[in-house]
């Protein structure tokens, strides 16, 4: 069995980020992991006991006026894009790694691990407690259900939900 070795404490100052914009808030109880992998645009709102979690490798972006809810999850070590102007739910979590399916006798935790990145579009919202999975790539103004497992990628201005979420109607284009 292999040894384990703790992550840190998650403890941060602005300093940390890899880029840190104007008006961002990280309300208390954020953990942030690698924050020198992280990069935060101006208008970000982090909610309480949310985990940015950095890698040693890949990086985690997030762009401008986005609002991420309490307990968000965001594991960055396959490489996290989050477009401007995207809010995200309280719950979600955002996975960018796995682990391989090397068969039988090697135990799941014991196998190699792969990366995949993923893609929030700009404009896009994802639902309360939504799960995104590495490689998934979601894109512009797309509404995400609350509770739907994105397994696949999913075109422009759609409606997505259901485990696994599938594509419920395209939304409408926007009249001013």
């Amino acid at each position: 069995m292999r040894k384990f070795t703790s992550h840190g404490t998650g403890e941060f100052s602005r300093s940390d980020f890899r880029a840190i914009g104007e008006n961002v808030i990280l309300e208390p109880h954020v953990l942030v992991f690698h924050p020198e992998r992280i990069s935060l645009g101006s208008n970000v709102y982090v909610g309480h006991f949310a985990i940015l979690k950095g890698y040693h490798q890949n990086e985690m972006t997030i762009g401008d006026d986005v609002w991420i809810g309490q307990q968000c999850f965001f594991h960055s070590a396959g490489g996290l894009t989050i477009e401007e102007r995207v809010g995200i739910g309280p719950g979600v979590r955002i996975l960018t790694s796995r682990h391989r399916e090397e068969g039988w006798g090697t135990p799941i935790l014991e196998s190699s691990l792969e990366f995949a990145a993923v893609r929030i579009g700009a404009g896009s919202d994802i639902g309360a407690g939504a799960v995104i999975l590495p490689g998934v790539t979601i894109g512009r103004d797309v509404q995400v259900g609350a509770g739907a497992v994105v397994t696949t990628d999913l075109p422009d201005r759609v409606v997505a939900a259901g485990v696994p979420a599938r594509v419920l109607r395209e939304r409408p284009e926007h009249v001013r």
